[in-house]
């Protein structure tokens, strides 16, 4: 197992699961089952979904519990990251710089996550950046608070200083040996989990501004051939067709 990796709580077993159900709604008893696989008691998965439900993570429909529409865009990130809807890069670079009065403490928190959920790094204070070669929809929480502009920064090795590619780039790598190595069907629910987050983590740079064998694009193909087995095991173990 790759170091770092830990067993799942309740919470995470239970989100983990759901994150990766398509679509992300599943009965109790199937939840159950999943904790099941790392000791963890019937009663404590129970107690997790009603603290969910009352937090607005998951939702009951009919005796089943499925994830709130927060937690599905988060599922929705999750699945673009597998297959990033990279488009060709011209050189040019987006460039978000925050233009709105000074804003609370929980709101900029927010902002933060939404920025980098956009996969766009902070230069500075109130200036993020990215290559211009991703498209995906900018939330209102961005750009209400932002303008954003198109340019050419000339500055050496920006995406070197703005990103930590060799920590991506080492990590994945351990993934991917990990994903060859891994024998049972917990430490695969919990490989799946950190590989999952470790594509959310990439900043999907174009090629041009990559180091030499940029891991990424293989430890995608290997976790495709990976999760296939691994979910028709997890679908057999909780009992759905």
């Amino acid at each position: 197992m790759v170091p770092g990796l830990r067993p799942l709580t309740a919470r995470s077993a239970v989100l983990s699961t759901l994150l990766g159900a398509h679509p992300p709604r599943l009965p109790a008893r199937s939840l159950v089952r999943v904790g099941e696989l790392f000791d963890i008691a019937e009663g404590t998965i129970r107690v997790a979904l009603s603290r969910m439900v009352a937090a607005g993570d998951l939702t009951q429909v009919n005796g089943d519990y499925q994830l709130t529409r927060r937690l599905r865009a988060r599922q929705a990130r999750q699945d673009q990251s597998r297959t990033p809807a990279n488009r060709p890069w011209d050189g040019t670079w987006e460039i978000a710089v925050v233009t709105a009065a000074r804003r609370p403490p929980a709101f900029r928190t927010a902002f933060r996550a939404a920025m980098t959920e956009l996969r766009l790094a902070e230069l500075r204070e109130g200036t993020w950046l990215r290559p211009a070669n991703l498209s995906r929809p900018r939330p209102a929480l961005v750009t209400e608070q932002c303008t954003f502009l198109v340019g050419h920064p000339e500055l050496p090795d920006l995406a070197a200083s703005l990103w930590d590619l060799p920590g991506w780039a080492a990590r994945a790598r351990e993934l991917h040996a990990a994903l060859d190595e891994a024998a049972d069907l917990p430490s695969s629910f919990i490989l799946a989990a950190a590989v999952l987050r470790h594509f959310l983590a990439d900043p999907l740079l174009p090629a041009e501004l990559l180091p030499p064998s940029w891991p990424g694009e293989a430890l995608r193909e290997r976790y495709e051939l990976f999760d296939h087995r691994f979910q028709s095991v997890l679908k057999a173990h909780l009992g759905i067709d």
